[in-house]
């Protein structure tokens, strides 16, 4: 497998930049890898593909507000992670325009870079904690080309969303009300979700990627119910890499730590039997992990179907639903 294999052409129109009036008003491809078939249905009809021993894994993940614009807005700061208050791991752009040694100011604070680490994130220092309610933004795709509006508070959080940390929402459960949370068989998971989702592969080798680390945890009771479930639904792509990266070390068991797991084909799934899951950007890591746990040429059909039939692609847009 190379890159190229992940490639496909996406109309500029086909972008969600906005989400539907409704959450589950999507429209859901359901792919059946067993009969190699492709159906167009709608996502408020999933409830009429669930099982009785099945089991859906959500992740509980909530964006918080990891943008930051310097006061003379020339400096974009990204939040990767934070030890305290007071020590950042960052995305800034320009990336030269903040070399070791050179600060930032962002409302009364100043950050000083203190370091670069291998993949050119700035470790900066402050000097008091930077008021992030005045000054933080949600940090929306790059895709959506758009700011952050009132309506992205709400509709860019899952309705299960309760452990602060991620930097982007797990956009498969976008979907979902509390009513139909409330009416599957469920465990949570929580994966804060990094910038590095969107970190495009840049080698013609998918093997020479290099992947980003996520935190994850999983609680007992859910790991108990994901060993007796009979069918584990993945709902997005970061439950999938919690449960494979647990799943390498054999049966399922509660923890914490980080996982850095690449998933692209071939790859032999231990753990996920289903997976609901948005529309992905062309060679990125995740097509690579839906088309590991597709058939490749069955899932490049999939998008080539989905661009036909004009579904709404990337984090507002539609889903899929792999059985």
């Amino acid at each position: 497998m190379r890159t190229e294999d992940f490639d496909y052409e996406l109309p500029p129109g086909l972008v969600a930049t906005h989400p539907l009036p409704e959450r589950a008003d999507s429209r859901m491809m359901v792919i059946s890898r067993e009969q190699g078939t492709i159906e167009h249905r709608k996502f408020a009809e999933l409830p009429s593909f669930v099982r009785d021993d099945d089991l859906f894994v959500f992740n509980d993940t909530r964006v918080v507000p990891a943008r930051f614009f310097s006061n003379d807005r020339r400096i974009e700061l990204l939040r990767v992670d934070n030890a305290d208050p007071l020590h950042w791991r960052c995305l800034v752009r320009p990336g030269k325009r903040m070399k070791v040694g050179r600060s930032v100011e962002v409302g009364g604070s100043t950050g000083t870079v203190t370091g670069i680490d291998e993949l050119g994130y700035r470790l900066i220092t402050w000097d008091q904690p930077v008021d992030e309610g005045a000054h933080g933004e949600l940090a929306l795709p790059p895709y959506m080309e758009r700011g952050e509006e009132a309506s992205d508070a709400e509709r860019y959080q899952t309705v299960y969303a309760r452990q602060d940390g991620a930097v982007a929402a797990p956009t498969a459960g976008l979907h979902f009300t509390p009513d139909l949370v409330a009416s599957l068989p469920h465990a949570f998971l929580t994966l804060h979700v990094g910038p590095g989702t969107f970190r495009p592969v840049q080698v013609e080798d998918p093997a020479e990627h290099r992947m980003h680390d996520e935190a994850y945890e999983l609680g007992a009771a859910s790991a108990e119910r994901i060993t007796r479930a009979g069918r584990v639904i993945s709902v997005g792509t970061t439950v999938t890499r919690v449960l494979e990266h647990l799943g390498r070390r054999g049966p399922v068991t509660a923890g914490q730590g980080h996982t850095d797991i690449f998933i692209y084909p071939p790859y032999e799934f231990q753990i996920v039997d289903a997976l609901l899951t948005n529309f992905h950007l062309p060679k990125s890591t995740l097509l690579m992990l839906v088309s590991a746990f597709a058939n490749r040429d069955l899932v490049m059909e999939a998008y080539e179907q989905a661009v036909r039939e004009q579904y709404r692609f990337y984090s507002y847009g539609d889903c899929m639903l792999i059985l």
